[in-house]
C-alpha cells in the first residue's frame, strides 16, 4: 500500500507537532506549514494526498487557503476550527472543505478522520459504477462532472459523493447520522450539521425549480431522500 502523505497547517506549533506525531505512529509522512503563504507553497512542492487547515492563521487564514486549492485541486482537505467559530465552519465547508474537527481534540478522532477520508477517496476510485443520469441530470464520478440542465456545475469531492449516495438509492430515506457514516466513513453523534451544509450547497448549485423531474426533499424528524417525480 502506498505511504500517504498529510499537510499540517496550523501557526501553533504545538499542535502540529502533536499531530505529526500521531500521524506518523499511523505510518503517514508529514509536512508542516506555519501559515496559509507556507501551506500553498507546501502543497506545491509535496503534492499531499490530503491536508489539514487550521482557520485563524496569520498571512493567509484557512479559508483563503482553501478557496485558492480549490481553484486547481479537488486534494480532501479538514478543517480546524474553535468552538465559536462556526459561521467560518460553514464557510469551509461550503469552500469545498470535506470535513472539520473543532478545537480542543483528540489527536487520535484527527488521526481517524483522516483515514476515513482517505479510505472514502480510495473506494470511490473502484467505484464499479461510472454515472447516473436522469433527465436533466448527469453524475459522472469517474469524470468528476455534474451536468444539471444544460449546465456542467463543479462540485467539491463531499458534495458530488453525497449527490451520488442519495441518487443511486432514489426515494430512499437517509438519516443524517447514516450519511455521515456512508459519505463521510465514520459515526458522529451530536453535531450533524455538515450534512445540512452540504446538501444546502447542492441545491443552491443545481438551482432545482419546481418543473423539475427529481428532486432532494428533506424529511422532517429523519434525514433527506432523492425523489423522482412521476
Amino acid at each position: 500500500m502506498t505511504v500517504k502523505t498529510v499537510l499540517i497547517v496550523d501557526d501553533e506549533q504545538p499542535i502540529r507537532e502533536l499531530l505529526a506525531l500521531y500521524l506518523t505512529k499511523e505510518g503517514f509522512i508529514v509536512h508542516e506549514a506555519a501559515d496559509g503563504a507556507e501551506a500553498l507553497i507546501k502543497h506545491q512542492e509535496f503534492k499531499p494526498d490530503i491536508i489539514i487547515l487550521d482557520i485563524m492563521m496569520p498571512v493567509l487564514d484557512g479559508l483563503e487557503v482553501c478557496r485558492q486549492i480549490r481553484k486547481f485541486s479537488t486534494i480532501p482537505i479538514i478543517m480546524l476550527t474553535s468552538r465559536a467559530e462556526d459561521e467560518d465552519r460553514i464557510m469551509g465547508l461550503e469552500l469545498g472543505a470535506d470535513d472539520y474537527v473543532t478545537k480542543p481534540f483528540n489527536p487520535r478522532e484527527v488521526a481517524a478522520r483522516v483515514k476515513a477520508v482517505l479510505r472514502r477517496l480510495v473506494s470511490n476510485e473502484k467505484r464499479p459504477e461510472a454515472a447516473l443520469s436522469y433527465p436533466y441530470l448527469t453524475i459522472d464520478m469517474a469524470e468528476h462532472t455534474v451536468t444539471a440542465f444544460g449546465h456542467e456545475i463543479a462540485f467539491a469531492n463531499k458534495e458530488m459523493e453525497l449527490l451520488w449516495h442519495l441518487a443511486s438509492h432514489p426515494g430512499l430515506v437517509f438519516s443524517r447520522e447514516q450519511l455521515l457514516e456512508s459519505v463521510w466513513g465514520y459515526s458522529y453523534c451530536g453535531d450533524t450539521r455538515t450534512v445540512d451544509t452540504h446538501i444546502k450547497r447542492i441545491r443552491k448549485k443545481l438551482d432545482i425549480n419546481g418543473d423539475s423531474p427529481w428532486d432532494i426533499k428533506t424529511v422532517w424528524g429523519i434525514g433527506y431522500k432523492f425523489e423522482v417525480k412521476k
